[in-house]
């Protein structure tokens, strides 16, 4: 179904009863992390010790991932947002790979009579790991709950929505704010590498998880009133070194700016939509310390804030399938209903040497 007119074509064939956030899940303590990472790497033979070199990214914060936190502010918001709007669901929360998970949220929401859900997932981009993995989760937690677990939708993709890009922005200007001469400053947004072979998203009209991350940060810089030159590099790759993966790599990226004379850098993080240990880690302790060696002044930007920009676009996302509303967005890449065939398609990498953290 693809998405691109002014409107969805109006609320589903069968209403819906409930609003299910998807997320990754992090641990929230020490003895949480290898577990954690256990289940995220689960059926791929990743030993333990691989595990124990990511689990020191972990450690550094308290062994505790931002998202779950990030999670409960998002769910109280968007209860008073939806009290607010008229939009009467219920709203659960299940994770990928830790508490609260979602097989357990399938299994309250079939307890509580729920019959059909939209899942509101907490990843704005198609690829993948990015969006179909949550599709094929989402489908073994119904499984396991049995026939009469409720019928759940997934979100389209939202990276060139108002909200998302609005929210990006206004943390991107305060960094600029920082900088009185801005004349060698260079603007780099990253987001998550991932194999090439996973790079498709094809819906019916098709478009790539790099073309997605260079709109949403084309729209980001326009949005924040930058009009130098930016750059759409990419983080956090793991795997061996023989399987190309989405680059350059930011850390390789640096060592080119400070050769090209610029003197400041602005990292926007634009493909992860809340801080989390791969933000924290890969961002603001090893791009941070390359900069600091390369003589560049470093200044990461924020992830969105829970504030009205990040809950309205929520909110809109489920008014556009429950009431037709029409589609608020920016860019011009073809969207569509990510639960058709096709899109975002399995084609998996070999299992990566280690995972890098949540």
């Amino acid at each position: 179904m693809s998405l691109n007119g002014s409107a969805t074509g109006g609320p589903t064939e069968a209403p819906y009863d409930a609003v299910l956030l998807v997320s990754f899940g992090g641990p929230e303590g020490q003895g949480d992390v290898l577990p954690f990472l256990r289940n995220v790497t689960r059926g791929r033979g990743i030993p333990d010790e691989r595990l124990a070199e990511v689990a020191e990214h972990y450690y550094h914060f308290g062994g505790i991932s931002p998202i779950n936190q990030w999670c409960r502010e998002v769910i109280e918001a968007l209860r008073q947002e939806f009290r607010a709007n008229g939009i009467d669901l219920p709203i659960y929360w299940g994770n990928r790979n830790w508490p609260p998970m979602l097989v357990d949220a399938v299994t309250q929401m079939t307890g509580d009579g729920v019959k059909r859900a939209l899942a509101l997932c907490t990843s704005a981009y198609g690829s993948y790991s990015s969006c179909r993995q949550y599709v094929e989760d989402i489908n073994a937690a119904r499984a396991a709950v049995g026939e009469t677990a409720p019928v759940i939708d997934k979100i389209r993709h939202f990276f060139d929505h108002p909200g998302f890009v609005g929210g990006f922005a206004d943390q991107l200007k305060l960094s600029l704010d920082q900088i009185a001469d801005q004349s060698n400053t260079r603007v780099v947004f990253t987001a998550h590498s991932i194999p090439d072979v996973m790079e498709e998203c094809s819906g019916p009209e098709g478009a790539r998880y790099a073309d997605q991350v260079a709109e949403a940060a084309a729209l980001v810089a326009e949005r924040a009133g930058w009009t130098g030159a930016f750059d759409v590099v990419w983080q956090s790759r793991s795997g061996p070194p023989s399987m190309p993966w989405l680059g350059p790599d930011i850390n390789d990226h640096l060592k080119v700016l400070a050769a090209d004379g610029v003197d400041t850098v602005v990292v926007s993080p634009v493909g992860f939509l809340s801080d989390h240990i791969e933000v924290l880690w890969d961002l603001d302790n090893e791009a941070k310390d390359t900069a600091a060696e390369l003589g560049l002044r470093y200044l990461r930007a924020g992830t969105p804030k829970v504030d009205a920009d990040l809950v309205g676009m929520f909110r809109d996302l489920v008014a556009e399938r429950v009431k037709g509303a029409p589609l608020r967005r920016l860019g011009k890449l073809p969207v569509w209903d990510p639960t058709v065939e096709g899109c975002c398609p399995a084609r998996r990498p070999p299992a990566p040497e280690k995972h890098r953290g949540r």
